[in-house]
């Protein structure tokens, strides 16, 4: 599967950050540290939003490279996607994301 394809099935290449990272647009990059930053009630700068994708190589917002309990999870399972997982549907952790986007679930499901 794509290295832009997350390990929850969203693709990194429609991400802001990424975009914001690839391009290096630091209005880009202003714009969606303000916008996560009221979204997650914390402040998040704008050097803060450098991404290169959940399973490249490369730089990573701090959310994606160590908070993220998707990815922690995947890596420690040594799995492609969640989409390997036998607990894809049952998991407490991508219920959000398969809940809410049909196309990381299906990108999932469908690999």
């Amino acid at each position: 599967m794509d290295n832009l394809i997350a390990y929850c099935g969203l693709d990194c290449s429609k991400c802001e950050a990424y975009i914001a990272t690839i391009n290096n647009d630091d209005v880009l990059r202003a714009t969606v540290a303000k916008k996560w930053s009221e979204l997650n009630n914390v402040e998040i700068t704008k050097e803060m939003i450098n991404c290169m994708g959940c399973k490249s190589d490369g730089v990573k917002t701090v959310f994606c490279s160590s908070l993220c309990p998707i990815r922690k999870c995947a890596i420690e399972k040594k799995i492609e996607t969640c989409g390997d997982c036998d607990k894809l549907e049952t998991c407490k952790e991508i219920k959000m994301i398969i809940d809410t986007n049909i196309d990381a679930y299906n990108r999932l499901k469908n690999k």
